[in-house]
């Protein structure tokens, strides 16, 4: 069985490789200090298993996941706040609670089903959906663009807009795809920036020049960037809202 441990901390990552000397079976095959090594660790390596912490330099643990098109089964390491814990709990994905013991880090282990592995990532990208980790909180965005991890501040970000399972994410600096909903980023960018004016845009609202009548009853936004996105109905009268008119 592989494994790869991602852990800053160096005596984090002692500990377990200690715990695992009773575990034969397992074979840790890399040791990674933060999110951007062990992206790469996993894609080189294709463990089974993941001890993953959280808070880390560069990208945190959600982060690496996210870039994942296909996670391995993964125990988290974290000495996180309580309200992730609960979603933890909630999706049965497991966790352990920094300082654990060795029989919290046997048990966490015995929880685990390879045979169950599509189980598992469907409790996973659930897990995703429901921690507050979000852009408005990270003030950020994290995608692949090419072979490369892109950090967009959220601040940059001019509009999104639907693309399949995907949303495509437009800056200065060009269009990144990031697979998310566009409810997800509705509901998780600040109201006091960005708005849904759309089933497939959210916009900068901040970065609006004009407002033109479009066809019947219809609306066109023009961005400052020069870009022109339609406005549905619905959209219009929440941009009235927004910008007092």
């Amino acid at each position: 069985m592989k494994c790869i441990i991602i852990d800053d901390e160096p005596l984090a990552r002692m500990i377990i490789k200690e715990y695992l000397q009773d575990f034969p079976e397992i074979k840790v095959l890399q040791e990674c200090n933060d999110g951007f090594e062990g992206l790469k660790a996993i894609q080189q390596w294709q463990p089974d298993l993941v001890f993953l912490d959280i808070q880390m330099p560069k990208i945190n643990g959600f982060e690496l996941l996210e870039l994942l098109d296909n996670p391995p089964h993964i125990i988290f390491t974290t000495a996180f706040e309580e309200y992730a814990i609960k979603a933890f709990e909630a999706h049965a994905v497991d966790y352990l609670l920094k300082p654990f013991s060795k029989e919290r880090f046997i048990k966490s282990l015995q929880q685990l089903d390879f045979q169950q592995k599509e189980v598992q990532k469907s409790k996973t990208e659930a897990l995703f959906q429901t921690t507050s980790v979000s852009p408005v909180q990270s003030g950020r965005v994290v995608v692949k663009d090419g072979g490369k991890i892109k950090i967009i501040p959220v601040k940059q970000i001019q509009y999104l807009e639907a693309a399949d399972d995907y949303v495509k994410i437009q800056t200065a600096e060009g269009c990144f795809l990031k697979k998310k909903t566009m409810l997800y980023f509705e509901e998780s960018l600040s109201p006091q920036q960005f708005i849904r004016i759309h089933r497939s845009y959210i916009i900068n609202y901040q970065l609006i020049t004009r407002i033109d009548p479009y066809e019947k009853d219809g609306h066109m936004v023009l961005l400052n960037t020069g870009a022109r996105l339609p406005v549905s109905k619905s959209g219009y009268a929440k941009l009235k809202e927004v910008l007092g008119i």
